[in-house]
């Protein structure tokens, strides 16, 4: 594969979140499964939480919203979390990634 070929792959995979990319080309494990004293969904909320406080792309937010409901986290427990890290991340930070994730969280009108 030519250079200019293989870059384009490398973005299209990068793109959508190819996790066997990264775990393969980067050396970087995107499983939580991997981690050893933290279970699943410990690791998906803080993987969730991490991503809000750098400002994330809605798509990386919603992957990572989506991991963490498979990994059995609730709805609440996200929503605790994004509290849980207003005062640090900003709450306009926050505000903006619970705007990224209504498509995969129910975000009620109150």
């Amino acid at each position: 594969m030519n250079q200019a070929v293989r870059f384009q792959e490398i973005l299209r995979r990068l793109a959508i979140i190819d996790e066997t990319l990264v775990e393969g080309q980067a050396g970087l494990g995107l499983d939580p499964r991997g981690l050893s004293t933290l279970d699943p969904k410990t690791a998906a909320l803080l993987q969730l939480a991490a991503l809000v406080a750098i400002g994330s792309s809605e798509g990386s937010l919603q992957w990572s919203t989506g991991r963490a409901l498979a990994a059995g986290a609730s709805e609440e427990e996200i929503a605790e979390v994004l509290l849980a890290i207003a005062a640090v991340a900003g709450l306009g930070r926050v505000a903006t990634a619970v705007n990224d994730m209504k498509s995969r969280v129910s975000c009620g009108s109150e």
